[in-house]
């Protein structure tokens, strides 16, 4: 029943009224007659940066020069003294230049300065050691949405890395998050809104005053764009996940706002198809820069480490922080010079010594760190094949994600280790259509290279074709693609499926297939599309709960350590709002996962984001 400008005003008052209370002279008072539990709890309600961030980086001028007024209007104070009090640093700096609400609206175009403010964005960020935070808030404070979105594909040329992980990179904290939804909103508000809206109702419980917010504000302005991003996104649509995620009278409101149920509808609205399609181009365009946690050893002795590993291990008792020290502290090339070097100077085994002093789940780690990645990788199917039931994920994870040398060398281990082969063994173990895309993946023979674009159509078009045949049919159709086809090929032929069927292709696999299938194809287009996002998928899922999978984590953090662990981190932020630390160390507290083996993880993790 506000006015919209009134309803803004009165969100960020919310957001920052706890903190200029605390900020009066009731604060010594609240300290002396609180206990410290209460005290803490109390000053945990604090500011609502993410209301500030979500307000200010969605709204127009208009919209925001009447936000402005309505709250000198209805509160007798001055929004951005309010702010500046109760914020700091470069987060503070670009909120206040969003709430003047002067931001180019011409909609003219300057193609050299679209250059010029590239350049000038590379060289603030990724061109030097250190960031330049007051390029990027006054670039990104200041140019219209045309223009900033022509910048965002330029920058792309120049970097080799989308805008959006340079600021990743560069930036941390709630600026990093503020100068993210700015980019988020420039390039799709809509796209924006229906992420916040997940978010809010993903877990356990529902952000209700980001619902409710979200859904008045945007009810009469973009709601339908934001559905069927919402769809887009996670093939599930905002009607249904909020009616699973609400109640009574209070549901049934938020369902007329919502206005419809597109899962009936069963594909894209074209606005939606237009969407997926220029998001599939924006992956094949985007260079993901791959960094890793564990990086080698600088002054590197390995005969000083093996020496040190061996005093750590002899006599009464384990010293596990030097043991772990050494290990996460070296490269894998690192590590293999220091098994050598172990039984060449020691004549002694050091996997035997390590299996002897450690238990349980450090020891499995740390085995784990100091076999080669084709061992690593050997083992791994070996314990997901064997005993009494098959761990099909383990295996779709290892052969999706492995490239053709990867898979080679893991076969030749395996041989190796087990004295049969990994193709005979997993033919043995599985079946039917499941078996057949696993003995596909496991020749290490998907082809290499870039698109080609008219392969791709055909591809694409013999895709939308299986779709309407029978099930068998389709299903060997699909492995015939996305079993053979290198990812970058892949990525286009996704894309024009899109064209040719109006639907996505991971709706499609959800939809018309079932089990390991299913799960085999769908981890294909996932690590096409975002390989770190699909490991740090999978890492939520094996932490999260009431136990953890801690094959399945060590298997992840080990072997991508040395690859893009960073990256990982980074996606898992971005898609469940904690760090992977934070989770690791929380979550794992719950379980039998404690102590050295916890600190090995948080070591391997590379650092709080």
């Amino acid at each position: 029943m506000r006015t919209p400008a009134y309803l803004d005003a009165k969100e960020i008052h919310d957001a920052v009224k706890v903190r200029c209370f605390l900020s009066c002279q009731v604060l010594p008072a609240i300290i002396a007659t609180v206990s410290l539990l209460a005290w803490l709890c109390f000053k945990g309600v604090g500011t609502n940066e993410r209301c500030l961030i979500e307000i200010l980086a969605s709204r127009d001028n208009k919209q925001t020069q009447d936000m402005v007024a309505a709250y000198k209007d209805a509160y007798g104070r001055d929004m951005e003294e309010d702010i500046i009090t109760d914020t700091s640093g470069h987060f503070k700096k670009m909120l206040v230049v969003l709430i003047q609400g002067t931001r180019d609206e011409s909609g003219v175009v300057d193609a050299d300065l679209v250059q010029q403010d590239a350049q000038d964005l590379y060289e603030a960020g990724e061109a030097q050691w250190g960031t330049d935070e007051a390029k990027f808030i006054m670039i990104l404070g200041n140019r219209s949405v045309t223009h900033l979105r022509m910048v965002f594909d330029e920058y792309e040329k120049v970097a080799e890395m989308s805008i959006e992980d340079s600021i990743k990179n560069e930036l941390s904290g709630d600026f990093e998050r503020l100068m993210l939804a700015v980019v988020q909103c420039i390039r799709s508000v809509p796209m924006f809104f229906a992420k916040r809206l997940y978010k809010a109702m993903k877990g356990l419980g529902t952000a209700d005053n980001t619902l409710i917010r979200i859904m008045i504000s945007r009810s009469e302005i973009d709601m339908l764009d934001i559905r069927e991003c919402f769809r887009l996104r996670y093939e599930k649509s905002l009607y249904n996940m909020i009616k699973d995620d609400t109640s009574g009278d209070y549901k049934r409101t938020l369902l007329n706002l919502c206005g419809g149920d597109d899962d009936l509808a069963g594909e894209f609205f074209p606005e939606a198809a237009q969407i997926a399609y220029k998001m599939w181009e924006l992956s094949a365009m985007t260079k993901v820069q791959l960094r890793p946690t564990i990086r080698p050893a600088s002054d590197f002795d390995p005969a000083a480490d093996a020496q040190a590993l061996r005093k750590a291990m002899k006599g009464f008792g384990t010293d596990e922080d030097t043991i772990i020290d050494i290990v996460t502290q070296r490269s894998n090339a690192q590590r293999q010079e220091i098994r050598q070097t172990f039984k060449s100077l020691l004549g002694r085994n050091l996997m035997k010594d390590l299996k002897s002093e450690l238990s349980k789940n450090l020891e499995r780690l740390i085995i784990g760190l100091m076999m080669t990645p084709a061992e690593f990788d050997a083992k791994m199917m070996k314990k997901a094949i064997e005993g009494a039931g098959t761990d099909e994920h383990a295996l779709i994870e290892i052969l999706v994600t492995r490239s053709n040398e990867e898979i080679q060398a893991m076969n030749s281990a395996y041989q190796s280790a087990y004295n049969t082969s990994l193709e005979e063994d997993i033919q043995s173990d599985t079946s039917g259509h499941f078996c057949r895309i696993l003995v596909s993946l496991v020749q290490g023979a998907r082809e290499e290279g870039q698109a080609d674009l008219e392969r791709a159509d055909a591809d694409a078009q013999e895709l939308a074709n299986a779709c309407n045949g029978e099930s068998d049919d389709m299903e060997m159709k699909f492995m015939s693609i996305l079993c053979t086809r290198s990812f970058p090929h892949l990525r286009r032929v996704f894309q024009e499926f899109v064209r040719h069927t109006n639907k996505d292709i991971e709706q499609i696999i959800k939809k018309e297939m079932s089990g390991d299938v299913k799960h085999a194809f769908y981890a294909i287009v996932r690590s096409v599309k975002n390989q770190p996002s699909y490991f740090a998928d999978r890492l939520y899922k094996a932490i999260k709960g009431l136990g953890t999978d801690d094959r399945a984590l060590i298997r992840i953090m080990v072997s991508r350590s040395e690859i893009d662990l960073f990256n990982i981190r980074k996606e898992f932020k971005e898609a469940h709002d904690v760090s992977l630390h934070e989770f690791i160390q929380v979550e794992t507290m719950i379980g039998d996962t404690s102590g050295d083996y916890r600190k090995t993880l948080l070591i391997l993790c590379g650092g709080e984001d």
